[in-house]
């Protein structure tokens, strides 16, 4: 069986781009050549800077010989039809046979292809994924017509077995493939002749070319480290640089330089981000101080001075870069010494959403719901106002503006350079947290404060103006800014009924252009007054007079609060299960009142998802579904609702007489459970019933002759129904 080399020699790929170039070659390679009736053992896609190549071991020497059977029509068949079948399977007429079936007489032909050798269908093969490569951006050069993502200089493709190498016949716009390609482009650019998958990788690494990635990767991390151990310091590990550095090189040759003295007091993390963006550079850190004091560049050639002018050159570029970086700080300092109030200026006139005012009215926004949050999360009230309207000031900096990913981490600098309180600084930062489900909660009150604010603000604000998730599109983030909200509120165990926030904000977001400062104040007090926007409705009407307008304003955000607040449930379903929590569970308890409390109702639903996984929890579960269907059943055709209450003197069977006795003892337990809210025991007393229950039905018959009796049974079911559903809507439970 031969093995296939493949080498796709070009100009400089960018390195963004290799890694998904390498699966695209092997997989439209492997899968054509299978199509083919190729089959082959392993393959294995590896890639440098100026070359894309695949391994195939293990391939076929030719495509089997395929016998196919072709139904044709049947026999006295229009001769338009007959001449179709005869072209459709490429036969003459007299390769037609015919066959007797119990729909009579059909044409039958038997088809034959020949097998192909390998290196006529590897021609095919190639050619095609060449010419139709997805990559993202791509060029044409010269006369030819082929598109390619920088000048494809050489095609390497052979076939090797026992008896040597065998090159592939392929042209591709006077690109003949071959067995040869070339070394490093400055240490060994001569080109060389191939046998084989190992010879090549071997003359390669001779040519100084690391063809293998992951080994580039490392041979740049190991030597980085060990030049930063050697001068007492420690390397800061970036995974993403070290990728896009290994895509950078086929020589990697690791050097360390040392950063100026002036610029060692700039914060480490301005530093790590302007020689990464600009210079791609490693960050290396003293561990006594934590300043960034050197770096690490890699070369892609080995130089007679040992790099020494490489770094060099390097070193001024990089002083030139930081010299920017100590000015945008030093000019962001003045102004977070004068209070940052030209930064909180600026950004009344920087939009926010063209439907939702600038960021100053945001800001605004936040900094009044973090007021009203601030005494559920046990903040000063004052305090979370105060660092609401601070958190995004660094939006205006000259740093943030040249490095829009510092946002927030530049805050915390200026707003503790400022005068504020460090708890006030950390908001800075900490609001934008959690930004996906791995990220690092905040725990300080100010933090989740002003953090629950902006994403509720977020949310509530695009609900307002009817632009939310549609399947795969969340251009706005408002799953990441819900997922937010669950995690803030359940990883620092908050009671907080979010029906009154989303309220609010949505009354903010409607309310403040049409009905001015001094009525959306009054319209607050009101909902602060009475919770939730709907049991104020009337009393806000009465207080602001004008009845019809504010009607026609407000007559939609009840049905927004819950349509959002649906949304939010819709995430803690998807956050939930990686607990195993399943989506039936939680919709139980979602029916249940309170269920904009996440927490309580993450607590609901935990306990009960432990219950239902127990035998008797699922029985009861069945029990309990049984005896809602009886009961509705026969609500419906009597024409009455059975909430009378039973009487046990009543009651004939003895497991009627058990049931009575344990429902009443459920019901106290339950009943006390939920009022300290200990949904555990209230589920455990529940699941007791299974037993009861259980016999019950086996004993006796609910539909008696004797009406007094059916009556008072039914009523008994109707308390079963009514201590179930006081822990949770089991009706919603699948099953």
């Amino acid at each position: 069986m031969p093995d296939l080399l493949i080498e796709l020699f070009s100009e400089e790929i960018p390195a963004r781009m290799q890694a998904r170039a390498g699966e695209d070659l092997k997989k439209r390679i492997t899968d054509g050549l299978v199509e083919a009736g190729l089959t082959y053992a392993h393959a294995a896609a590896l890639t440098t800077p100026r070359r894309l190549t695949l391994a195939v071991e293990g391939l076929l020497d030719a495509s089997p010989t395929i016998r196919e059977e072709r139904k044709g029509p049947k026999v006295g068949a229009p001769e338009q039809a007959v001449e179709g079948f005869l072209r459709g399977a490429g036969i003459t007429r007299d390769q037609l046979e015919e066959r007797d079936t119990p729909k009579g007489a059909i044409y039958f032909a038997t088809i034959e292809k020949p097998g192909r050798p390998a290196a006529a269908i590897v021609a095919e093969v190639m050619e095609n994924t060449i010419r139709n490569f997805p990559w993202p951006k791509s060029m044409r050069w010269g006369a030819g017509s082929l598109r390619w993502v920088r000048p494809l200089q050489s095609i390497l493709c052979i076939l090797t077995t026992e008896a040597g190498a065998e090159v592939v016949p392929l042209d591709i716009d006077g690109i003949q493939a071959g067995d040869s390609t070339a070394g490093h482009r400055f240490m060994a650019p001569a080109r060389f002749s191939v046998t084989s998958f190992e010879d090549y990788q071997t003359k390669l690494k001779r040519a100084h070319v690391v063809l293998d990635p992951a080994e580039r990767a490392d041979h740049i991390w190991n030597d980085a480290q060990n030049l930063a151990f050697a001068a007492g310091l420690e390397l800061v590990e970036d995974k993403g640089l070290l990728a896009e550095v290994a895509g950078l090189v086929e020589w990697p040759v690791v050097l360390m330089g040392e950063i100026g003295a002036e610029f060692l007091d700039l914060p480490p993390e301005v530093l790590q981000t302007s020689m990464r963006e600009h210079q791609k550079f490693f960050s290396v850190r003293n561990p006594k101080t934590g300043r960034i004091e050197c770096f690490v560049t890699v070369a892609n050639r080995e130089t007679a001075d040992n790099g020494a002018t490489i770094l060099a050159g390097n070193q001024k570029v990089l002083s030139a870069r930081l010299a920017d970086a100590k000015f945008f700080w030093d000019n962001d300092l003045r102004v977070a010494h004068a209070g940052m109030s030209d930064w909180t200026d600026a950004l009344e006139n920087v939009t926010f959403h063209n439907k939702l005012g600038s960021q100053g009215d945001r800001i605004r926004r936040i900094a009044a719901l973090a007021r009203e949050l601030a005494p559920v999360v046990d903040a000063d009230a004052d305090q979370a106002a105060q660092a609401a309207t601070l958190a995004k000031a660094d939006l205006s900096s000259e740093m943030v503006y040249e490095f829009p990913e510092l946002q927030g981490l530049m805050g915390r600098y200026y707003v503790a350079a400022s005068g504020q309180d460090a708890a006030i600084a950390a908001v800075a930062q900490d609001h934008y947290s959690p930004l996906g489900p791995s990220d690092d909660v905040p725990t300080a009150p100010l933090s989740v404060t002003v953090a629950l604010a902006d994403k509720l603000d977020t949310l509530t604000g695009f609900w307002a103006i009817d632009e939310k998730p549609t399947g795969s599109k969340d251009p706005f983030a408002l799953r990441r800014a819900a997922l937010g909200v669950i995690r803030l509120v359940l990883a620092n165990d908050l009671r907080l009924p979010l029906d009154r926030p989303i309220d609010a904000q949505l009354v903010r977001h409607k309310y403040h252009a049409s009905n001015g400062e001094a009525a959306l104040s009054d319209l607050l007090d009101e909902i602060a007054d009475h919770g939730v926007f709907g049991a104020a409705f009337e009393t806000i009407k009465e207080k602001l007079g004008d009845a019809d307008a504010l009607e026609a304003l407000a007559g939609d955000v009840p049905d927004l609060s819950a349509d959002l607040l649906s949304f939010i449930h819709d995430r803690l379903k998807v956050f939930l299960r990686d607990e195993g929590i399943r989506h039936d569970v939680i919709d139980a308890c979602i029916a249940m009142e309170g269920n904009d409390d996440l927490n309580l109702l993450v607590k609901r639903a935990r306990a009960l998802n432990t219950v239902i996984a127990t035998e008797d929890g699922e029985n009861l579960v069945q029990g309990f579904k049984r005896a809602n269907n009886i009961l509705t059943q026969a609500e419906e055709k009597d024409g009455v609702e059975y909430s009378f209450g039973a009487d046990i003197k009543f009651a004939e069977a003895e497991s009627e007489k058990a049931l009575f006795a344990a429902l009443d003892q459920a019901e106290a337990t339950i009943d006390a459970a939920l009022k300290i809210e200990d949904f555990a025991a209230a589920m455990t007393a529940m699941a007791a019933l299974r037993a009861p229950v259980d016999a019950f039905f086996e004993e006796v018959q609910i539909n008696s002759d004797n009406q007094v009796v059916r009556r008072n049974r039914l009523n008994l079911l109707s308390h079963i129904r009514k201590v179930c559903s006081s822990v949770a809507d089991l009706t919603r439970i699948d099953g």
